[in-house]
């Protein structure tokens, strides 16, 4: 059984599946799916889709130099039927995809190999080019957290990270559903707790939805009675 490489994507096109094409000229494109005919049809060049082994092949992220890929090569050269031979070649061909997938492994962590620091080179240059972004301490602050210190004997860089955590963890808000109470001065003196809620657009007054219902209702008996 022969499984053909698509013509496109460079997947195993499997017997009985897939798409054959046959031009005019008596050549055979043999294609995985629908999408890689489609994308054939329209000219496109598989070495520029990110989803083709033609592109992760120029781009370094698969093997392309390795003993065990000339064994898929393709070869018109007829072999007489040997029972030994063909047995042989069963084990071959297993212990080969053996090797390859294991060569594979290798090839993908020694690529990977250094990513993590990369990532956080790319943060910390994100961070310094937009320092100006990020939350900061008043002088009080900082002198009351030095204090701290030297009475708790902590680290003075720990507790500004934890209080710049405190100050942007109060900072977010919900955006559906909330509720926000706040003290609302009387001009005889007394204090009033208002409790608003927090809608997508921001806050939303209690009192000024309840009164905004009522007008609502007046509309609607009035609507009613005519």
């Amino acid at each position: 059984m022969r499984v053909d490489p698509c013509f496109f994507c460079g997947r195993p096109a499997w017997p009985s599946k897939g798409i054959t094409f046959m031009r005019n000229d008596g050549k055979s494109f043999r294609f995985c799916r629908s999408k890689c005919h489609k994308n054939f049809k329209m000219k496109r060049n598989p070495r520029k889709l990110k989803w083709t082994k033609a592109y992760r092949k120029n781009a370094g992220k698969e093997m392309v130099v390795d003993s065990t890929l000339q064994f898929a090569a393709r070869r018109n050269v007829p072999v007489r039927y040997d029972r030994e031979l063909f047995a042989k070649t069963v084990k071959a061909m297993e212990r080969i995809s053996e090797i390859r997938q294991r060569r594979e492994r290798i090839f993908y962590k020694r690529r990977m190999a250094g990513k993590r620091a990369r990532e956080v080179a790319a943060a910390r240059k994100l961070v310094a080019e937009n320092e100006h972004l990020l939350p900061r301490l008043r002088g009080s602050e900082k002198r009351r957290l030095a204090e701290l210190a030297q009475e708790t004997g902590q680290d003075v860089e720990e507790l500004e990270r934890e209080e710049l955590a405190k100050k942007a963890a109060s900072k977010k808000t919900k955006a559906f559903g909330g509720e926000v109470k706040r003290l609302r001065v009387r001009t005889d003196g007394g204090v009033e707790e208002i409790s608003e809620r927090v809608a997508g657009g921001g806050l939303v007054d209690e009192e000024d939805d309840d009164e905004n219902d009522f007008e609502d209702v007046d509309d609607d008996d009035e609507m009613d009675t005519d």
